[in-house]
């Protein structure tokens, strides 16, 4: 069963690293978004970048775990810089909501790689 809900989890989150990348680049409404924020463009390259190599990190197996471990722990500042930056930025309440819940998720697909559930 751990297995499984770490496929998942780290599925789901990889999934969503690779999309947001890819709209990073591409679409021109995150494209905005993202300078609406305040952030400058090449922060926008360098997320994205960051993001597909956090999203193969975390799901190539045999990889050092101390690598994964960063993986992990630079999803999670993402996350934390996101939310931050839409708070302050008063955007909608369902934007926090969900990058809770993905934080939530980063968490749930660490601890079942780590083999603490």
């Amino acid at each position: 069963m751990g297995n499984l809900a770490f496929w998942i989890t780290t599925g789901f989150l990889s999934l969503f690293l690779v999309l947001s990348s890819y709209s990073y680049v591409f679409s021109p409404n995150t494209i905005e978004g993202i300078r609406d924020l305040g952030f400058p463009d090449y922060f926008r390259w360098q997320l994205a970048i960051l993001k597909l190599a956090a999203a193969l990190i975390i799901l190539l197996p045999n990889l050092p775990w101390t690598l994964k471990e960063w993986g992990y722990a630079g999803i999670s500042f993402f996350i934390i810089t996101a939310l931050v930056a839409h708070v302050a930025h008063k955007d909608s309440v369902q934007i926090s909501i969900s990058l809770i819940i993905l934080l939530l998720t980063t968490i749930a697909s660490y601890v079942l790689a780590k083999g603490l559930l």
